[in-house]
């Protein structure tokens, strides 16, 4: 029936319709936006209409081509802040684009859904690519054949329980250095090289909700050495909490000893590797035509 609404409305010839976009970030946040100028509901969301956010021409096709467009929009503190933009907040997040009677917003129609791909900044404003649905099926599917395990530490393949006694723990930031590199008078239980490899969370303070990836975990004389692979993208400030979940490095022999997670190891430890198929008979090497296995990381 709304579908039908603004059909009828647009058969009119005379319409009030304008545009709202919807967008919903991967950390629980939704924000709404309209090139209208007053604030609009479309589907539950309020739509702001201070934001001077515009859209191109929405480019789609019938086939599998991926649907692209592109959004503008002016920074500001109350809604898209460059701060937000930096910390990579509205990285991958999704979005709706409605064509909307502004006369009556519960008649609305969905003219586009997908997410945010490259975002751009410059002189107070933004541009942000919008990413259809069939953007997904240009990205590699299948299982790769490695000795390695593809599976995430912790995701359905896996199974392992990352927030029991032992592999995670979670402290307060003592003292860090370019929002990378995090001090700890010490971690008790923890042994040297545990977490290289984990995700580390920050719980609290400006970062809040952000993550990221510990590349390496040593102790020193001072204590405990923890250092990211990149920045975390927002302020970090001693006090704010943080989270450190244990480290896997893919290999069988890790997922064995370290985890006891080897029946749900997602790797071929024994598949044979390229040094393996490139091999030749030797003199001093025995070769007795016995099964040889290659490239099992152990």
């Amino acid at each position: 029936m709304i579908r039908e609404a603004l059909l009828s409305h647009l058969e009119t010839g005379t319409t009030t319709v304008c545009r709202a976009w919807t967008l919903h970030r991967r950390d629980g946040v939704t924000m709404g936006f309209t090139d209208h100028d007053r604030e609009l509901v479309v589907a539950g969301v309020t739509c702001r209409a201070d934001t001077g956010l515009t859209a191109r021409a929405l480019q789609q096709t019938t086939g599998l081509a991926v649907d692209n467009t592109e959004a503008f929009g002016a920074l500001s503190a109350a809604a898209i802040t460059e701060a937000d933009l930096s910390a990579g907040r509205f990285d991958g997040a999704e979005v709706r684009v409605y064509l909307v009677n502004w006369q009556s917003p519960d008649d609305h129609i969905e003219q586009f859904r997908g997410s945010l791909g490259e975002i751009t900044r410059s002189d107070g404003s933004f541009k942000a690519e919008l990413r259809g649905l069939s953007d997904q099926l240009n990205r590699p599917q299948g299982t790769a054949y490695t000795s390695r395990c593809p599976a995430i530490l912790g995701d359905q393949r896996c199974r392992f329980d990352v927030t029991q006694p032992g592999y995670v723990v979670s402290r307060a930031v003592e003292a860090v250095e370019d929002g990378r590199v995090f001090l700890f008078a010490d971690l008790t239980g923890f042994g040297e090289r545990w977490f290289e490899g984990g995700r580390f969370e920050v719980l609290s303070g400006a970062a809040a909700g952000l993550v990221g990836v510990v590349k390496i975990d040593r102790s020193e004389v001072a204590g405990r050495r923890i250092e990211l692979w990149q920045s975390i993208g927002a302020p970090i400030i001693a006090g704010d909490g943080i989270r450190i979940l244990a480290g896997c490095d893919k290999r069988p022999s890790t997922c064995r000893t370290k985890f006891a997670n080897f029946l749900n190891f997602r790797g071929f430890p024994h598949i044979p590797g390229e040094d393996w198929l490139a091999s030749y008979p030797v003199p001093d090497r025995p070769n007795g035509g016995t099964r040889r296995v290659g490239g099992s990381d152990e």
